[in-house]
């Protein structure tokens, strides 16, 4: 029997810390909130990632109009997920002309993400994003993420590759940071699928149940709901602290709290089709 098996990132296969600012009161979130719960909170926010470098964005002016600087670097953005389809030129038309939002606001996320997660690990990769919002016509949040590896994530790939399983990403992050922490636990590039929201996840999933006679997705989040509802067994991880929606846990066919866990499962997998 041949398995393909799906990993969303942050909070699945990374350990990750986030620091979130709420433009309106100047306040930092408490708690590393998880950005795709906050998205879905209102069905008019949207989370963006940034292609931004964390390090030249600490070298801007503090006072400076953040629009103002996105507009003059020209910077390139995906969108990473929200309850409505909604296309590049809407969520350009908010990024560039936001008037409130400024450059301190994400220096303050990356600096607060960055002493979090300094404690813990050596390397680790940094995301940047905002939450706008469709009805204010507002960037509404500033959102810093930093993320490294659960214990055992490389082996666990590792192992499942000598079981002839075939491991995809597929994950709303970067493609670019992606690939880098691909290539650091032994994950082909090709099998990278970057920026993608939950209709692409389930589109990847769907797309893999030509290939393998058993695909499995495992995620962490409610932005991994339409692909785990689209894959043939669904795993559920909750290494990564916090709540998660009854829908996602009902869904799940199976619920971890130690991402290593893929591997007895997919054993079970194979002993029950032999």
């Amino acid at each position: 029997m041949s398995v393909g098996v799906v990993f969303d990132s942050a909070g699945t296969l990374l350990k990750t810390n986030r620091a979130v600012k709420n433009i309106k009161s100047g306040l930092l979130l408490n708690n590393s909130p998880e950005t795709t719960m906050l998205t879905f909170e209102d069905p008019d926010r949207i989370l963006v990632l940034l292609n931004i470098s964390s390090t030249e964005m600490m070298q801007i002016p503090p006072e400076k109009n953040f629009s103002e600087y996105l507009k003059e670097i020209n910077v390139v953005f995906g969108i990473s997920c929200g309850r409505k389809i909604i296309d590049a030129e809407c969520v350009a038309a908010i990024l560039f002309s936001d008037p409130v939002c400024l450059v301190f606001d994400m220096q303050e996320v990356i600096r607060a993400c960055w002493k979090i997660v300094s404690r813990e690990a050596e390397s680790f990769a940094m995301n940047t994003g905002i939450i706008v919002n469709l009805r204010t016509g507002e960037i509404e949040f500033t959102i810093a993420a930093a993320g490294y590896p659960f214990p055992g994530v490389r082996e666990m790939i590792s192992a499942l590759h000598l079981k002839g399983v075939a491991v995809y990403i597929a994950s709303g992050d970067r493609t670019s940071k992606l690939e880098l922490i691909a290539d650091k636990i032994g994950i082909p590039r090709e099998r990278v699928h970057g920026v993608a929201t939950p209709v692409t996840k389930a589109r990847v999933v769907t797309n893999l149940k030509d290939e393998y006679d058993v695909v499995v997705m495992v995620g962490d989040g409610i932005n991994d709901l339409s692909a785990m509802r689209a894959a043939d067994v669904s795993i559920l991880t909750v290494q990564q602290k916090g709540e998660r929606p009854d829908a996602l846990c009902k869904q799940a066919s199976y619920i971890i709290d130690d991402i290593r866990d893929v591997i007895g499962i997919v054993d079970k997998l194979n002993t029950e089709d032999s």
